[in-house]
């Protein structure tokens, strides 16, 4: 049985224009250095039921290839402070391990997981760390196009994705201070908080 890891993902994301400037976020709260951008694609198929019965349960399941988090990933609905993400080897990519499935089993039913999306994301990744060297966040600027495989409909967009690593502030209030700095610079430079919970949400029209 493949054995997942889990991880507390505290994230917030934001719509942009195709053309805005990623700003610099050095000065924001802790941050002293800001790294140079990381590029890398992303490609994520999304599983669930014919009747997206997981989706409507804010689950998301998905083989994801490329990147430094490759494999099968299961997010489970938002907490109070970020949502559960699980994960396992990659393995073909196309058989969820069987420890994945019964994660989601009481959701799951007597449903079938068969490939409801892909989406394809260009990612160029920001690390941002304090004076003494700890990661405290990631920027993500992501360039999405998603293919709904079940209507056969496609969409593009890009958004810019803030997310807490394992150096952020070890208190709910001062992890969300910095998140609010942060924010605040996003939407100074003009983003705008998201109109969709996920890239699943949107690549289905949920």
């Amino acid at each position: 049985m493949a054995k997942h890891r889990s991880q507390l993902e505290i994230e917030r994301k934001y719509d942009v224009d195709a053309d805005l400037p990623t700003p610099h976020l050095v000065g924001v709260g802790a941050v002293a250095v800001e790294s140079e951008p990381q590029t890398a694609e992303l490609v994520a198929t999304y599983y669930d039921t014919e009747e997206l019965r997981l989706a409507r349960q804010r689950i998301a399941v998905r083989a994801r290839r490329g990147g430094s988090d490759e494999g099968w990933h299961v997010k489970l609905p938002p907490g109070e402070e970020g949502r559960t993400e699980l994960h396992w080897p990659l393995g073909d990519g196309v058989q969820p391990p069987a420890d994945l499935l019964e994660v989601i089993g009481d959701e799951l039913g007597d449903g079938r997981l068969v490939p409801v999306a892909r989406v394809t994301n260009v990612r160029d990744t920001r690390v941002l760390t304090d004076a003494a060297g700890f990661e405290l966040a990631e920027l993500c600027d992501d360039h999405v196009h998603s293919e709904n495989l079940r209507t056969g409909a496609s969409d593009a967009w890009r958004e810019w994705e803030v997310e807490l690593l394992s150096g952020a502030p070890d208190s709910r209030e001062r992890r969300t201070a910095l998140l609010d700095g942060i924010e605040a610079e996003l939407l100074a430079a003009g983003a705008r908080p998201s109109a969709s919970g996920s890239k699943l949400q949107r690549a289905l029209g949920l």
